[in-house]
């Protein structure tokens, strides 16, 4: 599964909705470490087709960045019947990206 670029209007069906877990992903494309942490989410989607990876752009969509209180990028929060279980800020490894989940 290819990652999912979410808005305001996707939110609540594609994430909190979801029948699978969600690693979501609060990035900008200016953010360096976001852009690092990019290539990464994308193998985990390929590769974890029972995991739904999500990606939230903080400049289009900033309501969402404040609902879930995201100060600095990249955020990595992981949603599970539409609450929010885990959360890291900043760049991590692979690894360190699956061990959230």
């Amino acid at each position: 599964m290819s990652v999912l670029h979410i808005t305001n209007e996707t939110f609540e069906s594609e994430v909190l909705r979801s029948d699978k877990p969600v690693l979501l992903d609060f990035w900008a494309s200016w953010c360096g470490p976001c852009r690092m942490v990019g290539p990464i989410l994308d193998e985990i989607a390929a590769e974890r087709p029972d995991i739904k990876v999500c990606k939230v752009n903080v400049d289009e969509q900033p309501a969402l960045a404040a609902k879930y209180g995201v100060m600095s990028i990249p955020t990595l929060a992981v949603i599970k019947n539409g609450q929010e279980v885990n959360r890291s800020v900043g760049a991590l490894p692979k690894a360190r990206i699956l061990a959230l989940l």
